[in-house]
């Protein structure tokens, strides 16, 4: 058994074996015999108590911040001897402590939001986003509310800076504007100075708003705010500097009236925020369905996939809808 030990693998296991008769649970059954065993313990290692003396030095204050050798060094220069370098780091390894054996803050777990939003004011994400200035290094300071379910712009500002008074105003005045009741409304945001100050989270606690943050170093957990202020920043008139306030102002005030009543968007049917947010989604469906049937009953032949319909308005808008659960079949019933 020896040689076949020896010869299996150069030859190949399932030739050897037929040409020996041999089956092959015996040959790997007698070759796991012949494997070594355990190294047994040598005579000159530290016992267990011994090996907590040393993980003991180890976890000393002074010795924290030190790697093995260095700790090494140091109980020599004290005229004392534990065990040797390579010995500290089998005892490290063996309680798993091969790294830094301080106590360090360590960043929670940040849990991932996740909101949804099945009617306008349920849900709102507000940000806040620099404006160029007329020279270099100035900026204005552009506040936006919006409702992820309609789209709709609820609320904005333009201010010279960035204040959790400026945005506890907005709030304030946009929730009384939208005659938000207690328990209605969730406000999402990142984790900026604003959103996470003191001022807005008890104007939050009066106004009985819930609040969610985003995950910090997240970039796609305030999805609608970010894209919101790239349809701002790519519009063919907005400018690489603004001239004043009074010019910042204007021009938000053009873009917003354009946003919130004329511009279709795309995720939300082709409709316009207002349309949404406002109950008149149905009523414009309707009408599009209506050109839609004429434009069918005078060309059918134009249609290969039948009568065209309009896109629907949208019936629930996440933000992180939740990863679905998979269920692993039994292998066995295949």
């Amino acid at each position: 058994m020896e040689t076949v030990a020896l010869h299996g693998p150069r030859l190949g296991v399932g030739r050897l074996c037929a040409a020996l008769v041999l089956p092959r649970a015996t040959y790997y059954r007698r070759l796991d015999a012949q494997l070594p065993q355990p190294r047994p313990k040598p005579a000159s290692a530290l016992s267990p108590a011994e090996r907590q003396v040393v993980l003991d030095v180890l976890h000393e204050p002074r010795f924290a911040d030190l790697a093995p050798a260095e700790i090494y060094a140091r109980l020599l220069d004290d005229d004392r001897y534990l065990c040797s370098e390579r010995t500290m780091y089998r005892v490290l390894a063996e309680n798993a402590e091969v790294r830094e054996r301080r106590d360090q803050l360590r960043h929670p777990a940040y849990k991932k939001p996740e909101l949804l939003a099945t009617a306008p004011n349920q849900v709102w994400s507000w940000d806040i986003t620099k404006l160029h200035g007329p020279v270099k290094w100035s900026y204005f300071h552009l506040y936006v509310l919006i409702d992820i379910f309609s789209r709709c712009a609820v609320g904005w500002m333009v201010a010279s800076k960035e204040a959790a008074y400026l945005a506890e105003k907005l709030i304030s005045d946009t929730c009384a504007r939208q005659t938000i009741k207690p328990g209605q409304l969730g406000i999402h945001a990142d984790r900026g100075s604003s959103m996470m100050s003191k001022t807005v989270a008890l104007l939050y606690a009066d106004l009985g708003v819930s609040k969610s943050h985003s995950r910090p170093h997240v970039s796609n957990d305030n999805p609608f705010s970010e894209a919101h202020f790239k349809t701002l920043k790519y519009r063919p008139d907005f400018p690489e500097r603004f001239g004043s306030l009074a010019d910042a102002r204007a021009h938000c005030a053009r873009f917003f009236a354009w946003y919130n009543q004329e511009h279709r968007h795309g995720g939300i049917g082709l409709l316009t925020p207002h349309d949404v947010h406002y109950g008149l989604a149905a009523a414009r469906i309707t009408a599009r369905t209506q050109t839609l049937s004429v434009a069918y009953a005078l060309h059918p032949e134009r249609f290969a996939a039948g009568a065209p319909k309009p896109a629907p308005a949208p019936t629930a808008v996440w933000i992180n809808p939740p990863t679905p659960v998979t269920t692993q079949k039994d292998e066995s019933l295949h």
